[in-house]
């Protein structure tokens, strides 16, 4: 399978309108953006930490409505030597949230031509549901290899024994959706589940490393061969957290900490000047990041076709 050759969306089905996969090669390694959907989202989660007006301000300069609007949902596909790894498993079936334009990661897969069967290994940046689900729908584990190596950090497992909620700020639901669907998820693969500490080499070029912050395991998993790299930093980052990387997200556990990972994240980014891509950044999500004054600016790659 070569992922490159992936970016036409040519398999995909009539009612596909807009491109959902997009192709990168980094080194010898391919990388293939998988588009979950989105979540139709509150703009307060954007910011809970700062003015009403200020947060409307920002919104009106990024021409993005008032109340509410779409997150984009993004996973990843590598493909290293004889490994073939899925970073984050998108939402899966909606579970009772309203999010129906979600959870499209595993039938998108398929209109790319990739078999479950021939993933290797499992990444998960972190265990909440929109990163998770896609392996809980009904008849996918029966799809995938036995000897599926499922890599998360031990922070996060330990967490979700007993998950603290006290300092996010979500719409009603989801908290209980999120306790259940990563209950679930440990209960239903525990056995494959192969835990880190701090970094671990998945396949040559392609490292997990633990943050922290967003929970207590959030990790990002950098690519890189051949002097070329990319950084796919799960909710490290959103859209908002270029330009105000000290704004709190409504769905971070540890608000300010997860402050402090994406600034020190953007800088270290900056400075190599390596792609990144990022769950919830719009799809396809792929591009550098500059320094701007105190914060950060993104720059989108200009799209390879």
């Amino acid at each position: 399978m070569n992922l490159h050759n992936t970016s036409s969306p040519a398999t995909s089905k009539p009612e596909e309108l807009v491109p959902s996969r997009y192709a990168v090669r980094i080194g010898e390694i391919d990388v293939l953006v998988v588009s979950d959907g989105v979540l139709p989202l509150p703009t307060t989660m954007l910011a809970h930490n700062v003015d009403p007006a200020v947060r409307a301000a920002w919104l009106d300069g990024m021409f993005l409505p008032p109340d509410a609007f779409d997150w984009a949902l993004n996973a990843v596909m590598v493909r290293s030597g004889d490994k073939t790894i899925l970073i984050d498993a998108g939402l899966g079936s909606d579970p009772d949230l309203h999010l129906p334009r979600a959870g499209q990661l595993i039938k998108r897969l398929e209109a790319a031509g990739i078999d479950l069967a021939s993933v290797t290994d499992l990444v998960l940046t972190h265990m909440h549901m929109d990163h998770v689900g896609g392996l809980l729908v009904d008849g996918v584990k029966q799809r995938l290899r036995k000897d599926l190596r499922i890599h998360v950090a031990a922070a996060e497992l330990k967490f979700w024994e007993a998950p603290d909620f006290t300092h996010t700020n979500m719409p009603q639901g989801f908290p209980d959706a999120l306790r259940a669907a990563a209950k679930r998820f440990a209960k239903e693969y525990g056995s494959q589940i192969r835990p880190f500490v701090d970094e671990h080499e998945v396949a040559p070029g392609v490292v997990v490393r633990r943050t922290g912050g967003h929970t207590p395991g959030h990790s990002v998993v950098r690519v890189a061969s051949g002097g070329d790299a990319l950084t796919f930093a799960g909710d490290a980052v959103f859209a908002v957290g270029f330009e105000q990387p000290e704004w709190h997200n409504g769905f971070e556990h540890d608000p300010e900490e997860a402050a402090r990972v994406r600034i020190r994240l953007l800088r270290e980014i900056a400075k190599t000047g390596e792609l990144l891509v990022a769950t919830h950044m719009p799809f396809p999500s792929v591009g550098h990041v500059a320094v701007a004054g105190d914060a950060f600016r993104w720059v989108p790659v200009f799209w390879d076709y």
